[in-house]
């Protein structure tokens, strides 16, 4: 072990962004306890003239935190970069890492430093999901929610935002929203919307997501919107839309948030016009024949992504991928859905932009279950 590597903490050693990058990787495989222990700290040490990361045991006087040579703030910024499914393995080490996990400084640094991690979560049951990391094809399953019930047989529609996925159902007495905490990888109630309704069309960007229109508990279609923010819990209500909807669908793109398709009015059509609000000016105008794929009955809401502000759509009666043009405003086939991707009038399936790729979620049906479940992209 170099010397310089076992100074005490008012002198570190420099490491540079590679160093960081090739520690991270370190610490990303490097086997853990299941259960945190005191007894264990990370060191550096040069092994065939590298720079690695070694595990070691230590007198309980000694115990400090994190990687001793190289100090807090060298060691916060390896575990930015390390994939978020390592941290319960990290937590695992001794008491130092699991209280700074734990504490949620390592997200606030994550997203100061604008490092994006992009999970799929779904359920296949009423109160169970799962979480799926496509670039290190990781599962990791979450805790089941405790709704009564009427929650577990409800219809719910859910929604990430920034690193919380929401889940709307309803109590017995109403509307309910469970939201999951990475921190203490547990599910708990948060306030319900001001307007509570469903059947709406949102989407998130960042720590915010816009629900607009949808079904209030009296059938009446509303023209409501509202802004979730999911740092403080709260609900703000948005200018209304410019036409009440419902079975709609919501993206954002260029900054700006639009209400796709659905179906309103005292005759029940579908709409063909979109909506697109300004988070900015806090206006909404209309965009005619932004949506043709028809909607209402008992047809799914529209299946929209977005990709590099690039808007796709998944065409389920003809099976095909489309892509929006917005200089001519008309959608333009680039593709085949999967195959195997079995839905009833586009109900079944998943249709999600997720970093630089589209997700397609979706699987074969066997005695009225899934068989499996698939993941495009």
């Amino acid at each position: 072990m170099s010397e310089k590597h076992n100074q005490e903490s008012s002198s570190f050693h420099h490491i540079n962004d590679d160093e960081i990058e090739t520690l991270a990787s370190q610490l990303e495989k490097m086997p853990m306890e299941d259960d945190f222990d005191d007894d264990f700290e990370l060191t550096l040490a040069y092994i065939d003239d590298d720079l690695d990361l070694c595990l070691i045991s230590h007198e309980p006087s000694k115990k400090n935190s994190l990687i001793q040579a190289i100090g807090r703030e060298n060691s916060i910024k390896i575990l930015t970069r390390c994939p978020r499914y390592s941290y319960a393995s990290v937590a695992s080490l001794n008491k130092s890492f699991h209280d700074l996990i734990r504490s949620g400084e390592i997200y606030k640094e994550r997203s100061k430093n604008k490092v994006v991690e992009h999970w799929v979560y779904f359920s296949c049951h009423m109160l169970k999901w799962e979480a799926f990391d496509p670039v290190g094809k990781k599962w990791m399953h979450l805790p089941v929610i405790k709704g009564d019930t009427c929650f577990a047989f409800s219809d719910k529609e859910s929604m990430g935002v920034g690193t919380d996925p929401l889940v709307l159902g309803k109590h017995v007495s109403g509307q309910a929203v469970y939201k999951y905490s990475l921190l203490s990888n547990s599910w708990s109630e948060g306030p319900t919307m001001n307007k509570p309704r469903c059947l709406f069309g949102s989407a998130s960007l960042g720590t915010i997501a816009i629900f607009a229109g949808g079904v209030n508990a009296n059938g009446k279609i509303m023209d409501t919107v509202e802004s979730y923010d999911s740092e403080s819990g709260a609900w703000e209500t948005l200018p209304s839309l410019l036409k009440p909807r419902k079975m709609s669908s919501g993206v954002f793109m260029d900054d700006k948030f639009y209400v796709i398709g659905g179906c309103g009015g005292e005759d029940m059509k579908p709409l063909s016009c979109g909506e697109e609000y300004d988070p900015v000016a806090k206006t909404w105008r209309a965009i005619p024949d932004m949506w043709t794929g028809g909607g209402g009955g008992s047809m799914a809401p529209p299946l929209l992504a977005v990709v590099d502000n690039e808007l796709y759509a998944a065409d389920c009666e003809v099976m095909e991928v489309k892509k929006y043009d917005k200089n001519v405003k008309v959608w333009e086939s680039i593709g085949r859905l999967p195959e195997s991707a079995d839905n009833m009038c586009g109900w079944g399936i998943a249709f999600r932009g997720c970093g630089d790729r589209v997700i397609i979620v979706g699987g074969r049906w066997a005695h009225g279950e899934y068989a499996h479940v698939e993941i495009y992209s």
